[in-house]
């Protein structure tokens, strides 16, 4: 019997990313208590861009952003949000977004594996992703909610299950 095998990957869904941003900027231009304070967001590539009066609405705006992400689906971890910056009268706030496993995250989840795993799997990193083999289903399956449970700093999501 052939081996069987899933990747670990951190990816976005960019029309939800897309659907939470649009949301979130139609909750700033009609709720009461953003009026007239200068509040923005806009989208392009990996960076959200957050413009605000005031600092509190910086990041109340952040808030926003943050509330609609969640009820999209797409995890916080993705979202790197500095403190607001003070640029001429405006605040603004440069959020990245972060896709991929780095290579010593996919090796930390290796590790991890290897040593609470089931002693069948086989792990290989292809890139920014992780390969995770065995022969038995039922250990990959076990290696999936334990790769669930373990506390990283990225998100992580399960592809090409075979």
């Amino acid at each position: 019997m052939a081996d069987s095998s899933f990747d670990v990957v951190s990816k976005i869904d960019r029309m939800e990313l897309d659907n939470a941003i649009n949301q979130a900027i139609r909750e700033i231009d009609t709720r009461f208590d953003f009026k007239n304070t200068g509040a923005k967001i806009e989208l392009s590539g990996d960076k959200i861009a957050i413009e605000a009066d005031t600092e509190e609405r910086a990041k109340a705006t952040l808030d926003v952003v943050k509330d609609k992400l969640i009820k999209r689906g797409v995890s916080l971890k993705h979202l790197e949000a500095p403190e607001p910056q003070l640029s001429g009268k405006i605040y603004k706030i440069a959020c990245t977004l972060k896709e991929g496993i780095s290579t010593e995250n996919a090796k930390k989840v290796a590790k991890f594996l290897r040593d609470e795993g089931p002693k069948s799997i086989k792990t290989q990193i292809q890139g920014d992703e992780l390969r995770v083999t065995s022969k038995s289903r039922d250990d990959l399956q076990e290696a999936i909610e334990q790769i669930k449970n373990g506390k990283f700093d990225f998100a992580v999501q399960f592809v090409n299950f075979r």
